[in-house]
């Protein structure tokens, strides 16, 4: 790399700290150019993206932005898990790192706070944006069809009720 290479892929990394609301750092020795793809549909999939990064630039890269506490994981073959949905990378990535050996998950950060191994496991398990969307409108949704239900009851009875004095009086 030239520096003006250097200069594009820090200036790349910068921006995808500024917007990403969480970053995963993970170790890929070994992961074939098949899997390495797989990884990749996946990520893009759950609306993240994975991208390998020279240590040293992404460390010049993590200055003066709020993942700066990830910076001591960037040793060794490391790549980057990020995603505007801060849920998203960590899920993909601990779903794969399970199926697969070779990736190993370090750690991460989100909203400035750091993230060990747990952390990124925990916040795996947790339910993506869009999920929370969907669980919001269902309980939005849900006083609403309760209301309509109690104010159709009445008449319902009361159509009932004269239903039954009607077969009455014509059974006498």
């Amino acid at each position: 790399m030239d520096r003006s290479q250097k200069r594009e892929a820090v200036a790349f990394l910068k921006d995808v700290f500024s917007s990403s609301a969480s970053v995963v750092v993970v170790h890929n020795t070994g992961l074939t150019v098949s899997e390495m793809s797989d990884l990749r549909t996946q990520m893009r999939e759950a609306g993240a993206s994975f991208k390998v990064a020279k240590n040293r630039l992404a460390r010049l890269a993590l200055d003066g932005t709020e993942f700066d506490s990830i910076a001591e994981l960037l040793t060794g073959p490391t790549a980057l898990g990020y995603s505007e949905d801060p849920v998203a990378s960590a899920k993909v990535l601990v779903k794969f790192a399970k199926d697969n050996e070779k990736l190993v998950i370090l750690g991460g950060a989100m909203a400035g706070q750091a993230l060990d191994v747990n952390g990124v496991e925990a916040l795996a398990e947790l339910p993506s944006l869009d999920e929370l969307r969907g669980k919001l409108v269902g309980v939005l949704a849900a006083p609403a069809t309760k209301v309509a239900q109690v104010l159709q009851a009445p008449a319902g009875q009361l159509a009932r009720v004269f239903g039954a004095y009607g077969a009455s009086d014509e059974a006498a």
